[in-house]
């Protein structure tokens, strides 16, 4: 039995009361490690987090980082990354692999950005998911960050594999497991805590910790 089965059997009769008021407990935890925890991404203004965000798909924040630090200097605008072609912009993103698809969600949503938001990131959830390589996760970081809108829960791959360990959900799709913990965690806090959960995960409980019997998983 895995540690995420063996979690989710121990979990599996709790109410969901019981649940509630235990990720309370995780939330108070993770508060006292982690209370100034943020986004690891560099970014001036929302065109530029929206394509940092983008381009973090199946990449590091540290090598984006690194990628955008020179673009950013040169590209601030839609306008200013509408110019790019396709080729150039690839040749800018190469390092952060799959450059090809992300070039062209880039200057795809860049072109609608431009025609039909006047050059502004759509500041709501059902405008920026009009936007070519925006899901609910690049959604939710980019209204969160960029607006202080908080219409959901960012879900990553270290939401993934905590939350499952922690028997907080019992999904394996991003979308649902949002459902879940938006179920469980008072509203507020529904930004904070994907962060201060990244951090962990990064610190912490990496991936390579497959049966972690970590404080975390203590909290009862």
């Amino acid at each position: 039995m895995s540690f995420i089965d063996f979690a989710q059997d121990f979990t599996k009769k709790e109410t969901l009361l019981e649940k509630k008021k235990r990720i309370l407990k995780v939330i108070k935890f993770l508060k006292g490690k982690f209370p100034e925890a943020k986004i690891a991404l560099n970014f001036e203004n929302p065109v530029q987090l929206l394509v940092a965000v983008i381009l973090s798909a199946q990449c590091t924040d540290k090598k984006v980082n690194q990628v955008t630090e020179s673009i950013f200097k040169k590209y601030k605008t839609a306008a200013d990354f509408g110019a790019l072609s396709q080729n150039q912009l690839e040749k800018l993103i190469h390092s952060c692999g799959f450059y090809r698809a992300k070039a062209k969600n880039i200057l795809g949503a860049i072109k609608i950005i431009e025609n039909k938001f006047k050059g502004k990131v759509p500041s709501t959830m059902q405008e920026i998911l009009t936007l070519p390589g925006v899901a609910r996760k690049t959604a939710n970081v980019v209204l969160g960050n960029a607006y202080n809108v908080v219409d959901g829960i960012a879900v990553d791959t270290h939401m993934i594999r905590i939350n499952q360990k922690l028997g907080f959900t019992r999904e394996k799709d991003p979308v649902k497991i949002e459902r879940d913990l938006m179920q469980l965690i008072p509203k507020n806090e529904w930004f904070s805590y994907t962060y201060r959960i990244i951090n962990y995960g990064r610190g912490v409980c990496t991936a390579r910790h497959k049966k972690c019997d970590c404080e975390l998983y203590q909290i009862k």
